[in-house]
């Protein structure tokens, strides 16, 4: 490709799926939309929590508007809900794909895309990468479902944003490579 080419932008489909997710996706969408040449990115709501008090508002109220994908899972058991998320995100990775899948926190909407987005595989053989915000913050407790999701997307995850340097020391002492 000649170096006066422009590349296409990136595409990335940026995760929330319940309330504290939501005010950490934002900024990050925003800034992503600023950069429109750089960047191609779109929001997608699990449904993960799906009351409007829990979710409609603050697409407004954070100044991101709607989500451009909407998934609709609702509740159900941490298996059921995961499974659904999982079956509904496939559907959309393999209709959008997307060249990045950002996911935030350790609900298990972030879970369930990061391992969806890490198994699957596009008609070229590729996949998309998975970028984890807000990694290696522990809990250390492993019988809270979050502890649990946040372990495994930090273990399956391309790149770890974190926001502390604790964060960082808890990963590398969990045996997680220190370059992602």
């Amino acid at each position: 490709m000649p170096r006066a080419a422009r590349r296409q932008p990136l595409r990335l489909l940026l995760v929330a799926g319940a309330r504290p997710n939501f005010m950490k996706v934002a900024p990050l969408l925003r800034e992503f939309r600023r950069r429109r040449d750089r960047f191609s990115a779109r929001l997608l709501h699990t449904g993960q929590h799906y009351d409007k008090a829990m979710s409609d508002v603050f697409f407004e109220e954070l100044g991101i508007g709607r989500p451009e994908i909407h998934l609709g899972v609702g509740s159900g058991s941490h298996a059921v809900q995961t499974a659904r998320i999982m079956e509904r995100f496939e559907q959309v990775l393999s209709r959008e794909r997307p060249d990045w899948v950002v996911v935030v926190g350790d609900v298990n909407s972030t879970l369930a895309c990061a391992l969806a987005a890490s198994k699957i595989e596009y008609a070229d053989g590729s996949r998309p990468l998975v970028a984890h915000v807000e990694a290696g913050l522990p809990s250390r407790d492993r019988s809270m479902p979050e502890e649990i999701n946040r372990i495994l997307t930090d273990t399956i995850a391309d790149v770890l944003f974190t926001t502390e340097d604790d964060a960082r020391v808890n990963l590398v002492a969990e045996g997680i490579d220190q370059h992602k």
